[in-house]
């Protein structure tokens, strides 16, 4: 099969377009032909600097496609059937092997590249927002990135549970097509301070909850942002940046800060977690729930793609189509 690999972490440009052998598939598990890989914000940063399971790697976390070979320990998926399905790497290629309890059937009426945008990015937004956030009605919530993946969903989950939705976005143009997937008040980072509008916005209250991808500095102000007893949910480090946040800031106002790592979630409760994201996906066809691609990259322009993530233009999911 072809794959986009790399030796060695780096920049964009480490990847190389080559034949490597077909993966295998477990008792437990699925081999999936590739037809749409989502790109996530961790695969970004994994070819940046992550772990190298094997020379050469193939990074990658989410894709979609039709089901190849079924493992014999496997029920409730078939060949032929189309599936979504999320391991720890190995999605920019043309097939790819995952557990069969990171896999899901996707549903007539749900389009395999809306499919495979689905599980991480949204997953973590409900387990950001409601598992460890506890998000209630008539609550605030800000949202960093909000025209990225994770963002994109936190606001129609939180705008669809009855809350007040605050995001950030670099520029005014994507604030402003956010506003049809539930925004209520954007604020542009590169313009404003995103605490002091956080406090004009809520007459300087703060808000109830966080969902920060950022990070870093970023991960410290969210925390000033935060209003009495607010929750904080830890769910990246997309801003590159290494500093530590003081956490002692937390406690004059009795706030809380979560990481949260949703495949963690997922092997740990399986039971919940599963379920929570075939919904997800049944909501994308019903239209509850929408997912945008932004661009589409054939597999063999991997770091073309990677660098336009990178690049922070994108509104919603970017694609690799083997």
């Amino acid at each position: 099969m072809k794959a986009a690999v790399y030796y060695e972490t780096g920049e964009p440009d480490v990847f190389r377009y080559e034949d490597v052998p077909d993966p295998t598939c477990a008792p437990n598990g699925v081999v999936i032909e590739v037809e749409a890989v989502s790109i996530e914000g961790g695969d970004v940063l994994a070819r940046a600097g992550g772990m190298l399971s094997a020379k050469p790697h193939i990074v990658g976390y989410q894709c979609a496609g039709v089901i190849r070979e079924v493992g014999a320990d496997v029920s409730g998926l078939e060949v032929g059937q189309r599936a979504v399905a999320i391991n720890l790497d190995g999605s920019h290629a043309e097939l790819r092997a995952a557990p069969a309890l990171s896999t899901w059937a996707i549903p007539d009426g749900v389009e395999t590249e809306a499919a495979a945008c689905v599980p991480i990015p949204v997953g973590t937004a409900d387990d950001c927002l409601f598992e460890f956030g506890r998000l209630q009605a008539g609550e605030t919530v800000l949202v960093h990135a909000g025209g990225g993946g994770v963002g994109m969903a936190a606001i129609q989950l939180a705008k669809r549970a009855g809350a007040t939705v605050l995001a950030t976005a670099g520029t005014d143009e994507k604030l402003s097509r956010l506003k049809e997937f539930g925004l209520d008040h954007g604020i542009n980072y590169r313009e404003v301070d995103f605490v002091e509008a956080v406090r004009d916005i809520t007459g300087g209250r703060g808000v109830d909850v966080v969902v920060d991808s950022l990070g870093g500095q970023i991960l410290e102000k969210s925390i000033e942002a935060a209003t009495y007893r607010g929750r904080i949910s830890s769910v990246g480090g997309a801003a590159r940046d290494e500093y530590r946040p003081d956490v002692t800031l937390l406690r004059p106002t009795n706030k809380s800060l979560t990481g949260v790592f949703f495949g963690a979630e997922l092997f740990n409760n399986h039971d919940r977690v599963h379920p929570m994201v075939a919904k997800h996906i049944a909501d994308v066809g019903s239209g509850a729930l929408q997912v945008v691609v932004d661009r589409r990259f054939p597999l063999s322009e991997a770091a073309e793609a990677h660098r336009y993530i990178e690049s922070r233009q994108a509104f919603g999911r970017v694609l690799l189509i083997p």
